[in-house]
């Protein structure tokens, strides 16, 4: 019985070590990813789908074509594409190593 605790103890220290050299480390690669893939999804849409919005870039032939892939996210890409911003609010300030 002793053994098994001490399997769980080491277990939990080298998760709570992983998971803070994750921190400190990988998670601002990470968001920063996610980040610039909702951007160059948003202007996917924007490209394919923009004519929802009154933006013709390609002709709707292509868009009728992709339209049942992305149906689920139109409502949330409009809803964020037409949301009010003010310039230089897309990107957050990062503090970059402080």
């Amino acid at each position: 019985m002793r053994v098994a605790a001490d399997d769980s103890t080491s277990g939990r220290w080298k998760r709570a070590v992983r998971e803070f050299l994750y921190g400190l480390a990988g998670y601002e690669i990470a968001q920063q990813a996610l980040e610039i893939r909702a951007s160059m999804e948003r202007l996917f849409m924007l490209g394919v789908f923009g004519d929802m919005l009154g933006v013709p870039i390609l002709p709707p032939y292509y868009g009728l074509r992709l339209l049942p892939y992305v149906v689920p996210q139109v409502a949330t890409w409009k809803r964020g594409l037409l949301r009010e911003r003010e310039l230089g609010s897309d990107h957050e300030h990062h503090l970059h190593g402080l």
